[in-house]
């Protein structure tokens, strides 16, 4: 007997899992339009991360670094802070690419109902409030996003 080719003995097969199944179009409905919000939030904080970059390689804040630097109404411990802030610029911009490009990427398979960890981490990386991509918009849409990959109906839908 080949285990490959078993012989038919009439009885039909039992259907194929629901995991092979399309997912709901009730799931996908639900999780459309913050999936979509994801992204845009994603997209905004790869152009602010970019424009940052940019702006501390050519120079471009040095004479307003200058300005407040010499300004003695400034307490020295904002002088300290906005130094070390300065100093970081391009590294936590970098940060802020990566979240975003992350955040993008999870919302996209969000909207697919493909992988549920990953859309949940990326709803989560969109609330981070320093280095998340947008944090105005990510707070409420990163919120909204988990609210909605919770619900029982959507959760069951994720391959």
């Amino acid at each position: 007997m080949d285990p490959t080719n078993p012989p038919s003995s009439g009885t039909p097969l039992p259907p194929p899992s629901s995991s092979g199944s399309p997912p709901s179009g009730q799931a996908i409905d639900a999780v459309k339009l913050p999936a979509i919000f994801l992204i845009i939030t994603g997209a905004i904080g790869l152009v602010l991360a970019l424009i940052g970059i940019v702006q501390h390689l050519i120079g471009a804040n040095e004479a307003q670094l200058a300005q407040v630097m010499s300004d003695p109404n400034v307490p020295p411990a904002a002088k300290n802070f906005i130094q070390m802030s300065s100093k970081g610029g391009v590294f936590s911009n970098i940060i802020v690419l990566l979240t975003s490009g992350f955040t993008i990427f999870g919302a996209m398979n969000m909207m697919k109902l493909r992988s549920f960890g990953l859309s949940m981490a990326a709803a989560i990386v969109a609330m981070l409030p320093c280095f998340g991509p947008c944090c105005c918009l990510g707070l409420p849409i990163g919120i909204w996003a988990l609210v909605v990959l919770n619900k029982p109906e959507v959760k069951s839908a994720f391959t």
